[in-house]
């Protein structure tokens, strides 16, 4: 029981890491015109491309870390549903926030900070996190019976 409770707390914690991490790196090495579309903090179709892929991959070592350290069991299942339930909790206020920023303009290149308050994407987009995120999870799960 303690394993498997370890193990979600981990993969929850490495898949937070792995986020904070892509997305600032990708934002910093691509920067505003291709998160962006232009003249507006509305996300470009390659930054929602981008992170439906990278939420899939952090998903899935996720789980796969989850699973390691749980021995396999149902530490990936519970995760995957903690991913599931967490993450449409989260993309109500998500919305909310969006609603709020629905008509500012951009200018230049925005730092980090602003990009991450006043960004914007398709009202589908912060519901499919939770999903993806999920599948991966159970996936990476798997990977580890495999192995």
């Amino acid at each position: 029981m303690g394993r498997t409770i370890v193990g979600i707390i981990v993969g929850y914690i490495t898949m937070f890491v792995l986020v904070f991490l892509t997305f600032t790196c990708v934002f910093l090495l691509m920067g505003t015109e291709w998160s962006f579309k232009p003249n507006s903090f509305d996300a470009s179709k390659r930054w929602i491309v981008m992170s439906l892929v990278a939420n899939l991959i952090i998903g899935i070592i996720g789980g796969l870390v989850s699973a390691i350290i749980a021995k396999g069991g149902k530490a990936p299942t519970i995760l995957a549903l903690v991913v599931f339930v967490l993450g449409l909790l989260l993309a109500i206020p998500s919305l909310m926030a969006q609603q709020a920023n629905a008509n500012l303009v951009r200018t230049g290149t925005v730092t980090q900070t602003e990009a991450m308050q006043k960004a914007r994407e398709p009202i589908w987009v912060p519901f499919t996190f939770p999903i993806i995120g999920a599948v991966g999870v159970l996936i990476g799960g798997k990977l580890k019976k495999k192995g």
